[in-house]
């Protein structure tokens, strides 16, 4: 049972995540990410965001948000787009800020504290935003790396600043129960994955993998 009638709502920037966890060492073990926040209020929604790249036979990360979709989780995607900056290098853009920021407003009247999973600093207005409805907001991220993951001004705006850290023991995957891929190459099929429920070695390395023009 939730300790508190709190109306809760995660937002969860994936490519910034998956960046700390493994600054940090360990995966996410999302079905653990819910269990605990079920078990601290009413838990709204559990949104997901991410990048994909289109026009690829496999993406590594389609299990992972296949398995999040049916799984509890609203997942919001969009693909990624190729451009060629002013050195003539190809980069890949992939930024979910909009499609979060939008999602958080549109709930604003409806949850009264907001878990954000990202350190990017272009958050600091939504937050800032989400206060001025009342809303409680909380950022996850990590400062025990070098530099830190997370950017000064977002911690200092947020109510509460959580160091992913903190949170390993409760919502980091047990490296135990890691899912071994087959020696075909293919992911393993989602029921044989009980730490994570699909996440094959691998699918975190490519998850909404990060964009290269240093956005988030």
């Amino acid at each position: 049972m939730p300790t508190s009638q709190e109306r809760i709502a995660l937002f969860i920037d994936g490519a910034n995540l998956y960046a700390t966890a493994k600054s940090l060492g360990f995966d996410i073990d999302y079905r653990k990410m819910l269990k605990e926040y079920q078990g601290r209020g009413y838990l709204v929604r559990a949104f997901y965001y991410t990048a994909l790249v289109e026009d690829q036979e496999y993406s590594s990360i389609r299990p992972l948000i296949d398995w999040l979709d049916y799984n509890g989780y609203s997942v919001v995607t969009k693909p990624t787009k190729e451009f060629v900056d002013s050195t003539g290098r190809r980069k890949v853009k992939g930024n979910m800020d909009i499609e979060l920021a939008i999602d958080a407003m549109e709930l604003a009247d409806h949850i009264d504290h907001m878990v954000l999973f990202s350190g990017d600093g272009d958050f600091r207005s939504l937050v800032e935003a989400m206060q001025r409805k009342g809303v409680r907001v909380s950022v996850v991220s990590t400062i025990s790396t070098q530099p830190p993951m997370v950017a000064d001004e977002l911690r200092r705006q947020a109510d509460e600043f959580v160091d992913l850290t903190t949170l390993q023991s409760r919502v980091g995957r047990d490296p135990g129960e890691r899912a071994m891929r087959p020696h075909n190459g293919s992911p393993a099929p989602l029921r044989q994955s009980p730490g994570f429920g699909g996440q094959t070695p691998g699918f975190m390395g490519t998850a909404a993998p990060a964009p290269q023009d240093g956005s988030s």
